[in-house]
């Protein structure tokens, strides 16, 4: 029985889609990023369990032998996967002036970003480098989740599975904040036109986000699809294209700058073609 209610390619999704639709519905902004401030002590816990990981397994790598389980390639042509993700991280920088809307005081908004980028950057180099130089077989075996790679005995696991879900649990509202605010002011011109286009919206996004989690739960794959689309669009096409159009309209747009930008725009499509052959 307890097998038929507990399904994680089934209902589970949907219990967590429950128990966060609530969340996503509140109006006020301060409380998304409160809340959000609780996902802090989840990074910080995968921080240390990560760290002790690498200090129980050691440095598992292999430069120059083959045929070592421990062997790290140098140069993969599977690369455009992380490329791919990648582009998905300008997804942030799409919500920077929502998130820096509230701030009590704007004079230290460049400071507070270049902290909060510096930190992000060395938590995802950090976990993502030591949990792969410390991994004990072969590389192909890491999951999507670096999580699914431990065992259910594994008491520490356990618990960075419950500080990553609490850290999912704060995010997401922050998330649908950024999304539902820009959409509707883009087509209503208000940020909040009222709770039954709100839970609309979000009824709409949890439904996408409810069947990926059931028919197709592989997260690496799913991140790097929409961040190489939404990145040729936003990273690579709509920047050229503004600046083209400008130089256009003042008269200043030579052959140089057309060739330039227009290879920009390569690199970005040639980035999403080639997800569909990594």
């Amino acid at each position: 029985m307890f097998d038929k209610l507990w399904k994680l390619q089934g209902t589970v999704p949907i219990y967590l889609a429950m128990f966060t639709f609530p969340l996503m519905n509140i109006k006020s902004p301060s409380f998304f990023a409160k809340f959000n401030m609780l996902g802090t002590i989840s990074v910080l816990y995968l921080l240390i369990f990560t760290a002790s990981k690498a200090f129980e397994c050691g440095f598992n790598m292999n430069f120059t032998d083959p045929t070592s389980i421990h062997y790290v390639e140098l140069f993969r042509w599977n690369f455009p996967a992380l490329t791919g993700t990648l582009a998905l991280s300008y997804f942030i920088h799409n919500a920077i002036l929502t998130i820096l809307r509230n701030q009590k005081t704007p004079e230290n908004n460049a400071r507070d970003l270049t902290i909060g980028y510096s930190l992000s950057a060395f938590c995802y180099v950090f976990i993502g480098f030591m949990f792969y130089a410390a991994f004990p077989v072969k590389r192909s075996c890491i999951s999507d989740n670096f999580l699914n790679n431990f065992g259910s005995g594994d008491v520490m696991s356990a618990i960075a599975r419950m500080f990553l879900l609490f850290q999912m649990i704060t995010v997401l509202p922050l998330l649908m904040y950024f999304i539902r605010s820009q959409f509707f002011y883009t087509v209503t011109g208000h940020v909040y036109p009222g709770m039954g286009h709100v839970c609309l919206l979000n009824l709409v996004v949890i439904a996408i986000a409810v069947l990926m989690a059931i028919f197709y739960p592989h997260v690496g794959s799913i991140l790097r699809y929409v961040g190489s689309l939404s990145g040729l669009v936003y990273i690579f096409t709509l920047p050229c294209a503004v600046y083209l159009m400008r130089q256009y309209k003042s008269g200043r747009l030579t052959n140089v700058q057309i060739g330039t930008h227009g290879f920009i725009v390569f690199l970005g499509s040639a980035n999403m073609i080639a997800q569909f052959f990594v």
